[in-house]
């Protein structure tokens, strides 16, 4: 059986459900099927009535990847809000630059802690090789400012779900953008100083230490490359021939 029939059967299974059990247990072996005709099925799940459905069938979204990403953007303003609510869960699991407009819109406005935190860690997770080279650090710079206000949410969750994000951000610009990476240090520092929940001054702590380690990193390999340059080039350099003193003689 190839997939194409797997995935007729599977769907069909979905699709003739009759009770919210085998409902569900239908959706979980289709999103473990993993199979790319299954996605309208699977983003049709997210608007069933059925919370743990809508899991699965976002778990199976995020596991099928890239080619999800269009038909979730081109339906979301269609859903009602849970199915929106589950879809914007998807986009920020697979972290596909182009949902990044709604993943901003979600992370910052959307009225559900639980949207909001699943946006704010989505901007951690984007997949900066999909940006042209020319519009990577342009990009990564909105991000950081879209994640030092959401950083500033009422909500812990949401606070917490941006340290993980700066955290990546942090390590993702070290190089390239310093400047920003330092706002991205000093924030975090503030929100050590001042936020009121200790869960997400612990995560804090622990983003910290991690940017910490890939400072030491880098330094190290810095250090090791400039030791061992000036030896790799010597080996390098063709040394030319000296002359036999003896050679001369008769």
């Amino acid at each position: 059986m190839n997939n194409s029939d797997l995935a007729q059967i599977l769907i069909r299974a979905v699709e003739e459900a009759d009770s919210s059990d085998r409902l569900l247990d239908a959706v979980q072996e289709l999103a473990a099927a993993g199979i790319e005709e299954s996605v309208p099925t699977l983003i049709a799940a997210l608007g069933y009535n059925n919370p743990g459905a809508a899991v699965a069938a976002v778990d199976g979204l995020i596991a099928i990847g890239e080619v999800a990403v269009p038909p979730l953007l081109e339906l979301i303003d269609d859903y009602n809000y849970g199915a929106r609510a589950w879809a914007i869960r998807a986009l920020a699991g697979i972290g596909d630059v182009r949902a990044l407009d709604t993943l901003f819109e979600a992370a910052k406005t959307d009225f559900s802690l639980s949207v909001r935190r699943a946006a704010a860690r989505g901007l951690g997770t984007l997949r900066w090789h999909q940006v042209p080279p020319e519009k990577v650090e342009s990009v990564q710079t909105q991000v950081l400012e879209a994640l030092l206000l959401i950083s500033q949410d009422p909500e812990w969750v949401v606070r917490y779900a941006a340290v993980t994000s700066l955290e990546t951000l942090a390590i993702a610009i070290a190089v390239t953008l310093p400047e920003q990476a330092s706002q991205i240090t000093n924030q975090l520092q503030q929100m050590l100083d001042t936020d009121v929940d200790l869960g997400v001054r612990t995560r804090v702590k622990f983003a910290q230490e991690k940017i910490q380690q890939q400072q030491h990193q880098e330094q190290h390999q810095e250090q090791h490359q400039e030791i061992f340059a000036p030896k790799i080039k010597l080996q390098n350099t063709e040394v030319p021939e000296v002359p036999h003193r003896g050679g001369g003689r008769r």
